[in-house]
C-alpha cells in the first residue's frame, strides 16, 4: 500500500523552522514490515544536522519562544492536538505502515497523542513554585525554569505516544526540542512536526533530524549544547546514551526495558483479569517496553488459567497492520530474528498454544506463542523478547509470588489480581515497579500517570504533572529585606 500524499517531504529534516535535506544529501529507506516493501524515504541526518537543529534550538530561546508566556505555550499545544484530531486518519495509516502494527491500535495512539497535547496544553500555565517560610527578614521562594534545549531520541514502536509524553512535556515547560526519531519509522514524527508549525509553534521550538542511531542519535546524546535528554529505548543504548551525556553533566531520562509481570491469585476474577492478561502481553505485536511478558498465577486456578489463555491464542491471527487483525509483524527483518532466536531457546518448555500466521502475509511475522511451567529463572521468565510471547509461572504463596515478581533486573510495571485489599496493599508497596495496577493493567494508558522503571526499566518519570517536573529544573530565590 501506498502513503497517503503528505505536505511534507519525507526526505528532509525540519531545522529552524524549514524542511531541508540533510547536509549529507543521503536518504535512508523505510521498509513497510507488513510485506517487506519500501515504504518511503527518509533523510539520513548526521552530526552537522544535529549541529544546526541545537544552534537553531538555542536561537529559538533566545528569541521568540524564550520570551513567550506559559498561557501562550499552552494555547499552542492546545491547537496542536487539535490539528492531530482533525488529521486522525492519515496519522493512524502512515503508524501501521510504519510500524505495522494493526490500524486499530495506531488510531488509538492518535487518540493518546491529541490527549498529551490537550492536558500538556493545559497544564503549561499551571507549574507553580512555593514560598518557604525561613528567617526572620527574609522572602525565600522557588521557581520552575525550562532546562533550555533538549534532546529527545523516540524509539520506532510508538513514535506518537513516546513523542506526546516527552516533546509535549518539554515544551509545555518552555524548553526547545531537537528530536531524533528512530530510523525504522519516524514518518508521524515529521506529520507532527508539520502540524506545530501548522499550530503556531516558533521556528526552532522544534527541530527534527532523522538519521541511525550511531550517528545522529549519538551526536545528540552527546552534544555539548543541549542540557537534558529524553531516552526510550534498549538498555544497552541507554547505556551509550548515559554515558555520552554525563560527559557534559546534564541529565537524563530514560525508559529502558521491562519483564512486567501479572499476579493473579484464586481469589481474582477471571472473567475480568482474561483480556488484560492476554492483550498486555500481545499488543504492538509484544513490542512494548511495559508488555506484561509474565503471568504468575496461584496453583489453585493455573490450569484454569492456562488453558483460558490458550484458547484466546489459538484464535489469533498476525496479519498485514492495514487487516486490523490482532497483530501485525514485527518492525524489521532483525527483530523477527531475535525473537525467534528467544523462541528456540523455548523448545524444552511446555508451549502451551500458539496462533496462526496468515497464509500469505511476506512480512516479519512471528506465531504469538504462549509458553506454560516456565522455571522463573529461564531465559524468557528472565529478559525482554520484545515479541508476542508470553509465560505461565505457577505459584504456591504470596511470598512466593513476589519473589519470582521482583526476581528480575527489570521493574517497569507489574499488576495484581485479587479481591483481598490488604493483599493488594501489601504487594503494591512491595513490587519493584514504577506502576503498579491493581485489578487492572495499564490504566487504559493514563496520560495523566508518572511512568517510568526501577533498575533496568530506567530512571526519570514521564507523563502526568511529574514529566513537567523532570522537564524543568528548581530554582531557590531568598531574599534579604530586614
Amino acid at each position: 500500500m501506498h502513503l497517503p500524499d503528505l505536505p511534507f517531504a519525507p526526505t528532509l529534516c525540519l531545522i529552524g523552522g524549514h524542511w531541508v535535506a540533510a547536509q549529507s544529501n543521503d536518504t535512508l529507506d523505510l521498509t513497510n514490515p507488513s510485506d517487506g516493501s519500501g515504504l518511503a524515504a527518509i533523510a539520513r541526518g548526521t552530526s552537522a544536522d544535529i549541529d544546526t537543529a541545537v544552534a537553531a534550538a538555542h536561537q529559538a530561546r533566545a528569541g521568540v519562544w524564550g520570551k513567550s508566556t506559559a498561557a501562550e505555550r499552552g494555547r499552542i499545544l492546545m491547537r496542536i492536538g487539535e490539528l492531530v484530531k482533525e488529521n486522525a486518519e492519515t496519522l493512524a495509516l502512515l503508524e501501521a505502515l510504519d510500524v505495522g502494527k494493526p490500524l486499530t491500535q495506531a488510531k488509538n495512539d492518535v487518540t493518546a497523542l491529541a490527549r498529551y497535547m490537550e492536558f500538556y496544553g493545559g497544564a503549561a500555565d499551571k507549574v507553580h513554585g512555593e514560598t518557604i517560610p525561613y528567617l526572620d527578614g527574609y522572602t525565600v521562594y522557588t521557581l520552575r525554569e525550562p532546562f533550555g534545549v533538549t534532546g529527545h531520541i523516540v524509539p520506532w514502536n510508538y513514535p506518537m505516544q513516546i513523542i506526546g509524553r516527552s516533546v509535549g512535556a518539554a515544551l509545555a515547560m518552555g524548553n526547545a526540542c531537537v528530536l531524533k526519531p528512530a530510523e525504522e519509522a519516524c514518518l508521524t514524527a515529521l506529520a507532527f512536526a508539520d502540524l506545530a508549525m501548522q499550530a503556531g509553534l516558533p521556528a526552532g521550538a522544534l527541530n527534527v533530524v532523522p538519521g541511525l542511531g550511531a550517528e545522529a542519535g549519538a551526536a545528540l546524546a552527546g552534544h555539548a549544547d543541549i542540557q537534558h535528554i529524553s531516552f526510550t529505548g534498549s538498555v544497552n543504548t541507554g547505556r551509550l546514551v548515559q554515558t555520552a551525556a554525563a560527559q557534559n553533566v546534564i541529565p537524563v531520562t530514560l525508559e529502558l526495558g521491562g519483564k512486567s509481570p501479572q499476579l493473579v491469585f484464586a481469589d481474582a476474577n477471571l472473567d475480568a483479569a482474561l483480556p488484560f492478561l492476554v492483550n498486555a502481553g500481545i499488543q504492538n505485536a509484544g513490542q512494548t517496553c511495559s508488555a506484561s511478558s509474565r503471568i504468575l498465577v496461584e496453583r489453585a486456578v493455573y490450569d484454569e488459567v492456562t488453558t483460558r489463555m490458550a484458547a484466546a491464542y489459538a484464535d489469533m491471527r498476525a496479519a498485514p497492520a492495514i487487516e486490523d487483525a490482532t497483530l501485525g509483524p514485527l518492525i524489521s527483518a532483525r527483530q523477527k530474528d531475535l525473537v525467534t532466536d528467544f523462541l528456540s531457546k523455548g523448545a524444552d518448555l511446555n508451549m502451551a498454544a500458539q496462533g496462526q500466521i496468515a497464509t500469505d502475509a511476506a512480512g516479519h511475522y512471528v506465531a504469538p506463542t504462549l509458553f506454560a511451567d516456565v522455571p522463573p529463572d529461564h531465559t524468557l521468565a528472565q529478559d525482554e523478547i520484545f515479541g508476542p510471547v508470553q509465560v505461565l509461572i505457577p505459584f504456591d504463596t504470596e511470598d512466593e509470588a513476589l519473589q519470582i515478581a521482583n526476581s528480575t533486573k527489570y521493574g517497569l510495571v507489574a499488576s495484581v489480581w485479587s479481591q483481598n485489599g490488604a493483599r493488594q496493599m501489601r504487594l503494591a508497596k512491595k513490587l519493584n515497579a514504577g506502576q503498579v495496577f491493581l485489578n487492572n493493567y495499564g490504566a487504559g494508558g493514563g496520560v495523566e500517570l508518572p511512568f517510568g522503571g526501577t533498575g533496568h526499566s530506567g530512571h526519570g518519570r514521564e507523563k502526568g504533572f511529574e514529566a513537567l517536573f523532570h522537564f524543568s529544573q528548581l530554582k531557590t530565590v531568598a531574599a534579604l529585606h530586614g
